[in-house]
């Protein structure tokens, strides 16, 4: 089967969803023997069940797994049994905090408003073309740098060190996926390959670029942690750092530095969890926003709704003028923080606001149905089993399954699975429909299910409804939308 994969990898998420619906939504990869490629491949939503949930102590991210995602560490996305728990357990106590939610509530709002909206008000009144997802990678990036090293790289700047900051990390993430495509002996061939009288290990083809992405994102890593510390340290106690930051803002690195359980959170330690935190938290939204906005621009009917709906369920402010800022804001000298509160709850939809968007929520879901941020998972067993489908699975087996797939499974979603249609996530009483999480899998399911999905579904929103309430985006005309072959599904530009 190697090689019609290699044909198709420019097309690789819709190749293997052809594939399954054609065995019955299950079946084994094979490669040559040399390769060591052998994977039981599905898109059964009782088998995810299966391994998500039912037996989850069996199936987990193995050996093969860390290696593949070398540069995640010991975090969360790679880790098993003692240590993911103790991670888990950790950032759980962490982003649950009401304080937390809020911190991030308002660094959304602000960044929207400071830099997204402006942006996108330059573009508009210059009449040109924009890279949607470029603009909201970068702000994403921004988001997710407040919010877990607290600093902003301040993208509408332009700095070229935060610009090679943030490409250094989108690099870092394909790269994973080329570990994917070829037999491991390939990429560890292309990493271990030591040559020259200097003794340093020569790393050739996709493996040298991501070195070196990865080691651009460390140092900018590594020296968050530094000047963090060193700000910490000017505290004379731990405590009377928490009893003053009850109220300050709420960033995860220094959550994490304060409230060792136990454990030492040595800078390794960190620079992991900074790490899967990004990884989790950054592009798979930008990834979302990005399908969200292409979909309402071919269903005008849908945008339409859901216009309607932020204009039924929110006060308009008569005081704004045309561009959506608060008068006061652009003519007088009033104190900039209160100015800027003022200006931005006007603008922005806050936290409380957003979820009365039931419609807005549930053309996000069928976004993520059709396009999981995360297309593949894979997962290995501990021990022999039986799946739920009779399929006999020998300890060591490497699983695959595919969300993209699972979006378009007729056996889950019925004939009309191909359709983007928000009302599936509505019920006649208009309120939201829960799908099982084994089956609408975007956030994983069983006890991996993502700890931040309220929290991303909020900023999700806030970001949809701040950009709608102002702009009509249309599809460049003659460009066509397919997904990009990575570890999270982008859209390819040309």
């Amino acid at each position: 089967m190697l090689p019609p994969l290699l044909f198709n990898l420019w097309r690789v998420h819709d190749f293997f969803t052809e594939v399954l619906t054609k065995h019955g939504g299950t079946g084994e990869f094979k490669g040559p023997w040399f390769t060591d490629m052998n994977y039981l491949v599905t898109c059964d939503s009782l088998k995810v069940q299966h391994m998500l949930c039912k037996n989850f102590d069996n199936y987990v991210k193995g050996h093969d797994f860390r290696d593949i995602f070398e540069q995640f560490g010991d975090g969360f996305v790679t880790a098993d049994s003692e240590t993911w728990k103790y991670i888990r357990n950790l950032l759980h106590s962490l982003i649950k905090q009401r304080r937390f939610e809020v911190f991030v509530h308002q660094t959304v709002q602000k960044k929207v408003y400071t830099s997204l909206l402006p942006i996108l008000d330059h573009a508009q009144q210059q009449g040109r073309v924009v890279d949607l997802q470029d603009i909201l990678n970068r702000f994403t990036f921004d988001n997710i740098c407040s919010t877990i090293v607290g600093h902003d790289p301040k993208f509408d700047v332009g700095l070229p060190t935060n610009v090679a900051i943030e490409k250094a990390f989108n690099e870092s993430k394909e790269w994973i996926f080329y570990r994917h495509e070829v037999p491991g002996s390939v990429w560890k061939l292309q990493k271990w390959l030591q040559i020259g009288q200097e003794k340093k290990w020569l790393q050739i083809g996709q493996e040298k670029k991501m070195t070196e992405a990865c080691k651009s994102f460390d140092d900018f890593i590594y020296s968050c942690i530094a000047s963090k510390r060193e700000e910490l340290s000017k505290c004379s106690s731990v405590s009377i750092l928490r009893e003053g930051m009850e109220e300050a803002p709420f960033d995860l690195l220094t959550a994490l530095i304060t409230e060792e359980r136990g454990r030492v959170h040595d800078d390794k330690f960190l620079r992991d969890a900074a790490f899967n935190l990004f990884a989790a938290g950054r592009e798979t939204i930008t990834s979302v926003l990005t399908w969200f906005f292409w979909l309402i621009a071919k269903h005008p009917i849908v945008e339409a709704k859901i216009i309607e709906e932020i204009r039924d369920n929110l006060k308009t402010d008569e005081k704004k003028n045309n561009h959506g800022f608060l008068e006061d804001h652009r003519n007088h000298n009033l104190d900039q923080e209160q100015d800027l509160k003022k200006s931005v709850s006007g603008v922005v939809l806050g936290m409380e606001e957003v979820k009365k968007l039931v419609y807005l929520h549930g053309a996000l879901c069928e976004v993520m149905r059709l396009f999981p941020p995360v297309p593949i998972e894979r997962k290995q067993a501990v021990k022999a089993d039986t799946l739920p489908s009779g399929h006999r699975v020998n300890g060591n087996t490497m699983i695959i399954f595919s969300p993209y797939a699972m979006g378009t499974n007729e056996e889950i979603w019925v004939k009309d699975c191909l359709e983007f249609k928000p009302e599936r996530w509505i019920s006649d009483r208009g309120e939201i429909v829960y799908a099982p999480a084994y089956k609408f899998i975007a956030f994983n399911a069983g006890p991996r299910i993502c700890l931040g999905k309220d929290l991303a579904f909020v900023q999700m929103k806030m970001v949809a409804a701040a950009i709608l309430r102002k702009y009509c985006f249309r599809v460049v005309e003659g460009h066509v939308a397919t997904p990009t072959h990575s570890i999270v599904v982008l859209m390819k530009t040309v």
